[in-house]
C-alpha cells in the first residue's frame, strides 16, 4: 500500500493529525499544504502523487478554483472534495468539475479509508469480486448447459452469460474472461446440438411461445401500435444481444425500456433471408412462390433486399386489414443517415416509421477487408466497444435523441447476429454453390456430418430450392466453410472475422427492445 501516495490540502492541516496518523499506519504515504498555491506547485513538482484531498473552504485561492487549476495541470488526477458547505450550487459546481468523491466534515477515518478503496483499489475490489461471483456461477451455467435446457432455458442461460461477459469487461479480468469464452463454446456446443434436433419442428409446429424472423412484426410490433403515438422501428443490421446491451445504457438517457424480448433468426441466419422473412411475414419460400418479383435466389444477380418497403407494405394490409400510414427508410451511407438525422421530425405524422440501418453490418465486413479495423476490433470486447462509439457519435442517436422530445414509442431490433469464426470445415460443391461462409445452398455438397445441419428438403424448413437435388447445410458453433482449393490462405484471411449465416446463440438469439420516450 505504501505506493498510494496522497496530498491533503487544508488551512486546517494541524486539527486533522488523528485522520493523517490513521492513514500512515494504514500503509499510505501522506504530504501536506496548507493553501491551495502550495497544492498546486506539489502537483507541478511531484507527478507520482495518486490522490488529491482538497478542503473547500481554504482562504485565498479557494478549493473550487484549486480544483479547476489541478484539473489543467493533470486531468486524471483524483480529487476528493472536504466541505462544511452542503449547499446546492458549491456541491454541482465541485461535481461538474469531475472531483472523485467529497467528504463533509468532520470526517472520520473510516469515510477517509472508504473513500480510498472506492477511488484508489476500486478496480482491483470489483475485479476480485467479480472473478469471485463467476466462480460461484460457473458450476451452474455448466450444469444447466449439460443437462438440457428448455428454449425459454436457453434463452436465459444466453443472457447469463452476455451479462458475464459484460461485468467480466468492466472489471478486466482477462484470466475469467477466456475461462467464460471456453463457456460460451460449450454452450454453442451444445445448442448446436439442440438446434439440429429441434428446427424443423419449431418451423414446422410453431409453438405458441416462439416468435421467428416472419412473425416478428405480428407478434412483437403490430400489436402494440396505438392511434396516436407514432411508432417508430429501429431495424440494425446484425446487431448481437451483447452490442444491444452496451447501447442500451446511452438509449436509456432519453428513453424508457417497457419490454425486453427476443426472437430466433430463421436459418440462413443472413439479410437475404431473415430480413425479408421480416418485411414480409412470411418465409423465403413462400415469398418466392407469392412474390416471385421480389425473390432472388442466392446467385441470381442483383440486390437481394431491395424490395423490403414492397414487402412490409404488402404485410400490413395482411395482417393488420386496416390501412395505417408507414414509411420505410434504408440507411446505407453517411449521408443517407444524415438526410434521417435532418427529417426525423418529419416522420412523428406517421403511424409507422421503420428504419434499416446497415452501420454494424458494414463494420463486420469492413473489418474482415481492413486491417486496422480487425485492431480496433480485436475481441468480442473491442468490437462491443466499437459499436458503443459509433452509436453515441451516429447521426441516428442525433436523430433519436429528437425524436425523444416527442411522444412516441421505439422498437429496435436486428435480422441476425454474427459469431467470430476460429474453426475451418471442408466442404466440396458445384459452381453453382452459393459463396456464403456460414451455410452453403448447392447440389451434391460433401462435407463432414458433424460439421453441419443439413437440409435436404428445403421447402420443409420454408426455403426455396433452385432445384429438385438442391439442399442447404448450415455450420455449426464457429465453423466456416472452405473449398479445398487454395484452402490455406482462405483459412488465413477468414480465421477470427466475424460471419453469420449458421447456427450459433450469437446469431440465432435475437433482440426485441420496446421503449418510450421519457
Amino acid at each position: 500500500m505504501s505506493e498510494i501516495k496522497i496530498l491533503w490540502a487544508d488551512d486546517e492541516i494541524d486539527l486533522l493529525k488523528p485522520q493523517l496518523i490513521f492513514l500512515k499506519q494504514k500503509g499510505y504515504a501522506v504530504s501536506t499544504v496548507t493553501n491551495g498555491h502550495d497544492a498546486l506547485d506539489e502537483i507541478e513538482s511531484d507527478p507520482a502523487i495518486d490522490i488529491v484531498f482538497l478542503d473547500e473552504s481554504m482562504p485565498g485561492l479557494t478549493g473550487i478554483e484549486t480544483l479547476e487549476k489541478i484539473k489543467g495541470i493533470n486531468a486524471n488526477l483524483p480529487v476528493v472534495m472536504i466541505t462544511k458547505n452542503e449547499t446546492e450550487d458549491i456541491m454541482e459546481e465541485a461535481i461538474g468539475s469531475q472531483i472523485a468523491d467529497y467528504l463533509i466534515k468532520p470526517v472520520n477515518p473510516n469515510q477517509i479509508l472508504l473513500s480510498l478503496k472506492k477511488i484508489v483499489d476500486n478496480q482491483r475490489l470489483v475485479r476480485e469480486k467479480t472473478n469471485l461471483d463467476y466462480q460461484k456461477e460457473f458450476r451452474s451455467i455448466l450444469m444447466d448447459i449439460n443437462e438440457g435446457l428448455s428454449l425459454e432455458g436457453w434463452k436465459n442461460t444466453y443472457q447469463r452469460i452476455i451479462n458475464w461477459e459484460l461485468r467480466l469487461d468492466e472489471s478486466e479480468s482477462t484470466e475469467m474472461g477466456d475461462i467464460l469464452n471456453m463457456q460460451k463454446n460449450q454452450a454453442n456446443i451444445e445448442w448446436s446440438k439442440y438446434v439440429k434436433k429441434n428446427y424443423q419442428d419449431w418451423i414446422n409446429d410453431r409453438p405458441n411461445d416462439l416468435t421467428f424472423s416472419d412473425t416478428l412484426l405480428k407478434s412483437k410490433v403490430f400489436p402494440h401500435l396505438v392511434d396516436g403515438r407514432p411508432t417508430f422501428v429501429i431495424l440494425l443490421d446484425n446487431l448481437r444481444y451483447d452490442q444491444w446491451k452496451v447501447i442500451e445504457p446511452i438509449l436509456s438517457r432519453n428513453y424508457r425500456v417497457e419490454e425486453e424480448d427476443y426472437f430466433l433468426s430463421i436459418l440462413p441466419t443472413s439479410t437475404q433471408y431473415s430480413r425479408n422473412a421480416i418485411f414480409a411475414g412470411m418465409m423465403p419460400a413462400d415469398i418466392a412462390k407469392h412474390f416471385k418479383q421480389y425473390w432472388l435466389n442466392d446467385n441470381d444477380e442483383g440486390g437481394k433486399n431491395n424490395f423490403e418497403a414492397e414487402l412490409l407494405s404488402n404485410q400490413i394490409k395482411r395482417v393488420i386489414h386496416r390501412d395505417i400510414r408507414h414509411k420505410y427508410f434504408k440507411v446505407k451511407n453517411i449521408q443517407q443517415a444524415r438526410e434521417i438525422d435532418d427529417k426525423i421530425l418529419d416522420y412523428v405524422n406517421q403511424d409507422l416509421t421503420v428504419i434499416v440501418y446497415n452501420f454494424i453490418d458494414m463494420m463486420s465486413h469492413a473489418r474482415t477487408e481492413m486491417e486496422v479495423l480487425k485492431e480496433l476490433a480485436g475481441d468480442e470486447k473491442a468490437y462491443r466497444s466499437l459499436t458503443r462509439s459509433w452509436f453515441n457519435n451516429s447521426p441516428l442517436w442525433s436523430a433519436l435523441q429528437k425524436l425523444s422530445e416527442k411522444d412516441v414509442q421505439l422498437f429496435v431490433t436486428t435480422d441476425h447476429g454474427t459469431i467470430r469464426v476460429n474453426q475451418p470445415a471442408k466442404v466440396v460443391g458445384d459452381r453453382e454453390t452459393t459463396t456464403n461462409l456460414r451455410y452453403k445452398m448447392g447440389r451434391n455438397l460433401k462435407y463432414q456430418d458433424g460439421d453441419v445441419l443439413a437440409i435436404r428438403e428445403p421447402e420443409s424448413v420454408g426455403l426455396p430450392s433452385t432445384s429438385i437435388s438442391s439442399s442447404y447445410i448450415f455450420a455449426t458453433e464457429d465453423r466456416y466453410f472452405l473449398y479445398p482449393n487454395n484452402y490455406n490462405y482462405y483459412n488465413r484471411y477468414y480465421k477470427d472475422t466475424f460471419q453469420h449465416g449458421g447456427i450459433s446463440l450469437e446469431e440465432m438469439f435475437c433482440p426485441i427492445i420496446r421503449l418510450k420516450s421519457r
